[in-house]
């Protein structure tokens, strides 16, 4: 059984900061993808930003340059660096990774970015 445990949300002003880290455990040999995805109250849940094995990333127009994404495949874990936070990055974020048996997802972290 694959869990993952996503934390570090919360709330915080227009041009702070936040560390979103997720802890991957279960039955994982190699994560082939790691990622972050991100949904609004009324909006679909979207891509945020992911990480390849190889290291190669990907992210939103709407956050490059501001946020970063990194993996720690020794503790299985993903992090997602948030500058330059502004209002309509508030969301509920999801932890997402890609192995051999499939998808999984975390629960979700709320960040708030208050103005």
């Amino acid at each position: 059984q694959v869990q993952l445990v996503e934390s570090g949300g919360g709330l915080v002003q227009a041009g702070g900061s936040l560390r979103l880290s997720c802890a991957a455990s279960g039955n994982i040999y190699t994560i082939s993808v790691m990622g972050w995805y991100r949904q609004a109250p009324g909006k679909q849940r979207e891509l945020v930003a992911s990480i390849t094995s190889g290291g190669s990333t990907n992210y939103a127009d709407s956050v490059k340059g501001r946020f970063t994404i990194s993996r720690d495949d020794a503790k299985k874990m993903s992090y997602l660096q948030m500058n330059s936070l502004k209002p309509e990055d508030t969301a509920v974020y999801y932890c997402t990774i890609v192995v051999r048996t499939g998808r999984y997802w975390g629960q979700g972290t709320q960040v708030t970015v208050s103005s």
